[in-house]
C-alpha cells in the first residue's frame, strides 16, 4: 500500500465519521461544524484524483461562503432542540429507506466501474502533463459556452433581484443623507425660545401658606 492510498483511506474514514455525525448530532450548530469537516475531507480526496478544479471550487464556495452563511444562521435562530429530535424520529423510515438506496447504488458503481473509452486512457497516459483544469475550461468555454452563458445570465438575474428586495423601500428605516447633513445650517435646526426664569421652591409655596393661613377664622 502506497502513501496515496494511505491518504485515500484516512480522508475516507474521516469524511464517513462527519458525515454521520452530521445527521446524529443533538446541537445544530455542531452538526454544520461536521458538514465543514466533510467538506473539508472531500476536497483531499478530490486532490488525490488529481481533481484539484473541483478541490479549490469546493474548498471556495462551500466551506468559505455557503457553510459560513449556515453557521452564522443556525447560531442566530432560535431552534428548539427536542423539537428537531422529534421530527427525526418521525422521519426515521424514510432516512432509512433513503439511505439503502444510495448505499446500492454506491455498490452498484463500484462493482461495475466506471467506463473509460481506450482513447481518453491512451491520451492520459501518453500526455504526463495533462491538467484536468484546462481541459474542464476548455469544454466549458466551447462546446458548453452556450449553456455557461446561460447559468451566468440567470445568477446575474438572482443577485440584481436580492439587491433590489434589499434596497426597497421601508418606512421604518432610518437613512442618512451626507449631502444633506452637509448643507444643513444651525437656524434651520436650533430656535431659541424665550422662558421666564425659573423662581426657588421655598419662594412660590410662602404665597401660598400665607394664603391659607388667611382664610382661617
Amino acid at each position: 500500500m502506497d502513501v496515496r492510498s494511505v491518504f485515500f483511506y484516512l480522508f475516507a474514514a474521516a469524511l464517513l465519521f462527519a458525515a454521520l455525525r452530521v445527521i446524529t448530532a443533538r446541537n445544530p450548530v455542531h452538526a454544520v461544524l461536521y458538514l465543514i469537516f466533510a467538506f473539508s475531507q472531500a476536497a483531499g480526496i478530490w486532490l488525490l484524483m488529481r481533481a484539484e478544479f473541483l478541490a479549490i471550487l469546493l474548498v471556495m464556495v462551500y466551506l468559505g461562503a455557503v457553510m459560513v452563511l449556515f453557521l452564522f444562521v443556525v447560531m442566530m435562530l432560535d431552534i428548539r432542540i427536542e423539537r428537531l429530535q422529534g421530527a427525526l424520529k418521525k422521519n426515521l423510515p424514510l432516512a432509512l429507506v433513503i439511505f439503502g438506496v444510495v448505499v446500492f447504488e454506491m455498490v452498484a458503481v463500484l462493482w461495475v466501474g466506471f467506463p473509460v473509452t481506450e482513447a481518453a486512457g491512451e491520451a492520459i497516459a501518453i500526455n504526463p502533463d495533462y491538467n484536468n483544469t484546462r481541459e474542464l475550461g476548455i469544454l466549458m468555454y466551447t462546446e458548453y459556452l452556450l449553456p455557461v452563458q446561460v447559468a451566468g445570465v440567470i445568477l446575474l438575474v438572482g443577485m440584481i433581484a436580492a439587491i433590489a428586495l434589499t434596497l426597497r423601500t421601508r418606512k421604518d428605516n432610518k437613512l442618512i443623507d451626507p449631502a444633506l447633513q452637509v448643507h444643513v445650517k444651525a437656524q434651520d435646526r436650533v430656535r431659541i425660545v424665550k422662558m421666564e426664569a425659573a423662581r426657588p421652591a421655598a419662594e412660590e409655596d410662602a404665597p401660598a401658606e400665607g394664603a391659607s393661613q388667611e382664610v382661617k377664622p
